[in-house]
């Protein structure tokens, strides 16, 4: 009986460890995870902080809240004779107070909340630019000015997987549906713009330790940027229904340093470069003239002077 209870003592203060377990979490999610992700760009880590300001101020507000509800329901309850003070429940300063508060609480929020928007959609200045389109069910990824582009689709061992029928577990793949063909590889510590439309129908590129997510949309182009600070491998998801295979459609950045990205770079545009053209046989010399043969002269005189003889002996 007291193992039992020990466990459950247990189980409730893990429970209740988690969400200080949360701050310390990788870029990508993970299973249970109660906190968000504080990612690898400075987009993420604006929206962490807003996200951490907020959640405080709302625990402050729900401590103030359900404290002063306990108290009122239990000190002033009507079994030990409380009489309700009608004074204090229409008090005009107290409405003046519970009305100002919280908008002032609202008008603090949103100044930092705003500027931060204001710098997730400042694009300029950027070192590159890669252009995404969506197509059912793939990615298309062009880095413009470079001549390399390539489509990025689902794994084969996961789309193996996912038409056999059989439960997929971690043992059988690591990655199940969050793995591509074609990783998108970016540099670290640049300035990147994302141009991001669609062929078909509207998707959205989303990977959570980037910090944002762009609709996909046929006929418009929406831009984004990133500044990935950290080398390693994030993974996403089309977050747009899209059709019946909106669930294969994954995305993977692989963060490079800046040699290792121009190294790639160099390889893929080898990949594409055109065949050279074959060699063309070098054209033969042209021939000397011949010297003309000597006796033909004195053949020439010799005929000559017999002409001329001829009449003499005629003669």
């Amino acid at each position: 009986m007291k193992a039992g209870r020990f466990k459950q003592w247990a189980a409730g203060i893990a429970s209740m460890a988690l969400p200080v377990l949360a701050f310390a979490q990788a870029a990508d999610p993970k299973p249970w995870q109660l906190n968000m992700g504080k990612g690898v760009t400075a987009q993420s880590m604006n929206a962490y902080s807003a996200h951490m300001l907020a959640l405080w101020i709302c625990v402050v507000i729900g401590i103030l809240v359900f404290g002063a509800m306990a108290v009122a329901m239990f000190k002033f309850r009507k079994s030990k004779g409380a009489v309700p003070d009608k004074d204090f429940v229409h008090s005009t300063k107290l409405e003046i107070v519970w009305t100002v508060v919280p908008v002032v609480l609202l008008v603090l929020m949103a100044f930092p909340a705003t500027s931060k928007l204001i710098a997730m959609y400042d694009t300029r200045d950027a070192g590159m630019t890669v252009k995404v389109t969506g197509y059912q069910w793939m990615w298309k990824y062009d880095y413009l000015g470079e001549g390399v582009s390539f489509t990025s689709r689902l794994d084969r061992k996961s789309d193996q997987l996912r038409q056999s029928g059989k439960h997929v577990s971690a043992a059988d793949h690591e990655h199940y549906l969050l793995d591509v063909d074609n990783v998108l590889v970016l540099p670290v510590n640049t300035k990147i713009r994302f141009v991001i439309t669609a062929d078909d129908v509207i998707h959205a590129w989303w990977v959570p330790a980037l910090g944002w997510k762009q609709d996909a949309i046929p006929g418009i182009v929406n831009e984004a940027w990133t500044d990935i600070k950290e080398p390693g491998i994030y993974r996403g998801q089309c977050a747009e229904l899209c059709g019946k295979d909106h669930g294969f459609m994954p995305i993977v950045v692989r963060a490079v340093s800046k040699v290792e990205y121009q190294r790639w770079l160099a390889d893929q545009k080898a990949k594409n470069a055109p065949p050279a053209a074959p060699a063309t046989p070098a054209a033969a010399p042209a021939a000397a003239p011949t010297e003309a043969a000597p006796a033909a002269p004195a053949a020439a005189a010799s005929n000559s002077d017999t002409t001329t003889a001829a009449p003499a002996v005629a003669g």
